[in-house]
């Protein structure tokens, strides 16, 4: 069974920055997209970001874009989530997401819902103080 593996969180100050990193417990595991979500309690999981591993199509939420940038090692097989400029409304557990679907070399296809991707990590706390 592959896992995703997550590291980076913690708690910062406003305006500061991490990076999460996730991975896939085995090198030979064939990730066609990555995204990362968010959920605080009480709140459902709000999607941030993902990218198409292939083409690095990128997608963001509008509430990161410009502040938060995905990217990916595919020799790795490891996707990263820069944090920039953070604010506290950004303290939430994050969430990594991969796909091996196929269906996301469609130009259409936009991988920013959950019921999408089929792995997941098993999250990490970013708090982000006043």
């Amino acid at each position: 069974q592959v896992q995703l593996v997550e590291s980076g969180g913690g708690l910062v100050q406003t305006g500061g920055s991490l990076r999460l990193s996730c991975a896939a417990s085995e090198r030979t595991f064939t990730t066609y997209a990555m995204g990362w979500f968010r959920q605080v309690p009480g709140k459902e999981r709000e999607f941030v970001a993902a990218i198409k591993w292939t083409r690095d199509n990128t997608y963001y939420a509008d509430s990161v874009k410009g502040r938060f940038t995905i990217s990916r090692d595919s020799a790795k097989n490891t996707g990263y989530l820069q944090t920039n400029s953070l604010k506290p409304e950004d303290t939430a557990v994050y969430y990594c997401a991969a796909t091996v679907s196929t269906a996301v070399y469609s130009p259409s296809y936009y991988p920013m819902y959950p019921r999408q991707y089929a792995y997941w990590g098993q999250g990490t706390q970013v708090t982000v103080s006043a």
